[in-house]
């Protein structure tokens, strides 16, 4: 089946006519979600809506390989897991999908990348191998074309230099950092940003104590002085983001859904207003695969959707996961 018709998505209609396909190409070729679906006595032939489609844990890309080709896979996406803990494991036989999604899906929100100076404040990522979220804002960096696009470690007093710069300048900044990080910046330096996006990537990657969201993009927003910080909500074992251009309401791009299930049934699914598990289709994710039920804890509202924690006992990592 070939990605390209994933991104010709523009309708509902569209949507799940796709999603139907790509779930029947999934239970054909995937030896590990066929096994699951069969259990669920689930199948292309009794399955007519995306509602129906069965969601794969996504414990399972800790313990099994979740492969929809027969090709080998180019590179392999790991998650940040915490000492003694399994990782999860994505393996990408294609890295030209995930490219085209974040590209499209950047732009489908933000416009084009040429036009932002990307400076990147991912300390926990850079210090780890096999973050998507890295080569994701790598490509960012090398697509913007402006020479002052690029990564920050511990030099923060670069950092801020250039950000005011930048900003006081007009330009177009995206500030795009990890949550304790961009913490520590405005702990450490004042600032009045005008022209600059600040997006915060998830949680404090144990070096700092929690905090929900609301009150994170409270103490942001008055560190930047800026009116809203933008999210992004993505992990290792998709190949899609959802973002938020503030408040902590995200939206998806058109190959992207969310569904909410029942915490105590995960079969049942929810109606808009309703808080319960996050179940996400991301129909790029074709060679691994597209539907996946998180362990977030989460609400929708038509297109929008909001993530207000985490199931109990289960391990912080990845992007953009806090608790509550």
């Amino acid at each position: 089946m070939s990605p390209e018709s994933v991104f010709e998505i523009k309708t509902n209609a569209d949507f799940n006519k796709t999603a139907l396909n790509v779930f029947g190409f999934q239970y054909e070729n995937n030896p590990v979600y066929r096994e699951f679906c069969n259990y669920l006595k689930r199948n292309p032939q009794n399955v007519k809506t995306k509602e129906e489609i069965p969601f794969l844990p996504i414990e399972f890309f800790k313990s099994r390989e979740i492969l929809s080709s027969s090709k080998p896979p180019q590179t392999i996406f790991t998650s940040s897991g915490t000492t003694g803990n399994l990782t999860s494991k994505h393996l990408v036989t294609d890295i030209s999908v995930y490219e085209e999604s974040f590209r499209k899906g950047f732009s489908y929100f933000y416009g084009n990348i040429k036009e932002y100076t990307v400076l990147a404040l991912l300390p926990a990522y850079l210090e780890r191998t096999g973050s998507s979220l890295i080569y994701m804002v790598n490509d960012m960096i090398e697509q913007s074309e402006a020479s002052e696009s690029g990564f920050y470690l511990h030099n923060l007093e670069e950092l801020a230099q250039h950000l005011k710069k930048l900003d006081a300048a007009g330009k177009k900044v995206l500030l795009i950092g990890v949550s304790f990080a961009l913490l520590n910046l405005i702990e450490t330096f004042n600032f009045n940003l005008q022209h600059t996006i600040v997006m915060e990537t998830g949680g404090m990657k144990g070096r700092r104590k929690e905090m929900i969201r609301a009150e994170l993009h409270s103490v942001l927003a008055a560190g930047f002085n800026v009116d809203k910080i933008h999210s992004e909500y993505g992990m290792t074992e998709l190949l899609s983001q959802g973002y938020s251009i503030g408040n902590g309401v995200f939206e998806c791009p058109p190959w992207m859904d969310i569904i909410i299930r029942d915490p105590e049934d995960a079969l049942t699914i929810f109606d808009d207003g309703k808080s319960g598990g996050i179940n996400v289709i991301d129909l790029a994710n074709i060679n691994s695969c597209s539907f996946i039920a998180t362990q977030d804890l989460g609400r929708k509202n038509g297109k929008e959707f909001e993530v207000i924690g985490r199931f109990d006992n289960s391990d912080i990592r990845g992007c953009n996961l806090m608790v509550l």
